[in-house]
């Protein structure tokens, strides 16, 4: 019989070596030898994202490994999330990801996303080339209490200003962290167009948000 930390590298191998279909299965496996499910999708299936997002970065990886990998993730999240104790796993806060007005650029913003849901937030996916409006919406009707707003362009980057302006407007800013990321940003301009934080990979951008939220 297979050891928990030999199952949870192969949960983790699963996702990294692309074998979206065998994950269920050793899933599965994790959870009928009696191993805790919120262990299994941390230190195996995100591990596994963690490492394939790294080589992602290091251009090891191009999109089309990133989605089998997350299609990995996700087929491994199905047969562990029903197992996992509530008293374990933290109900964290909606997140609402878009990239902002004038970029249609949307693969980090992607990988953002899967990440952040994979440990644990609520996501409010508004797409690509979004309105500064929505992003405002998503928190006074939907309820987000952080925003995530990405763009690769550099025409594009008054538009992240103008959200924390219209957060502002709207009264609302100071119930919502707002972080930024995307190939011109720094952490500099993050301070500058007055956001909570600067994340420049996917990895960093959930370290990020748990800081800010207090998880």
């Amino acid at each position: 019989m297979a050891t928990k930390e030999e199952l949870l590298k192969e949960l983790s191998d699963c996702v990294l070596d692309l074998r979206d279909d065998e994950v269920e299965e050793v899933a599965q496996s994790y959870i009928d030898a009696g191993f805790e499910a919120y262990d299994g999708i941390f230190y195996g299936l995100v591990d596994g994202m963690n490492k394939a997002a790294k080589l992602y970065e290091e251009e090891e990886y191009f999109i089309p490994e990133l989605m089998i990998c997350s299609d990995a993730m996700y087929a491994g999240l199905d047969v562990l999330r029903p197992h996992i104790d509530s008293s374990q796993m933290k109900q964290k806060c909606k997140v609402a990801i878009g990239v902002v007005e004038g970029d249609t650029h949307d693969i980090g913003k992607n990988l953002v996303k899967i990440m952040l849901e994979a440990s644990g937030y609520e996501m409010i996916d508004l797409g690509r080339d979004v309105p500064i409006q929505e992003f405002v919406d998503a928190v006074v009707n939907d309820g987000a209490r952080a925003v995530a707003l990405s763009t690769l362009m550099s025409t594009s980057m008054p538009n992240m200003a103008k959200v924390v302006q219209k957060l502002e407007e709207a009264g609302v800013r100071d119930q919502v962290k707002v972080i930024v990321g995307g190939g011109p940003l720094s952490s500099g301009y993050a301070r500058k167009i007055g956001a909570d934080g600067y994340s420049d990979s996917a990895v960093e951008a959930v370290e990020l948000l748990d800081g800010l939220m207090g998880w």
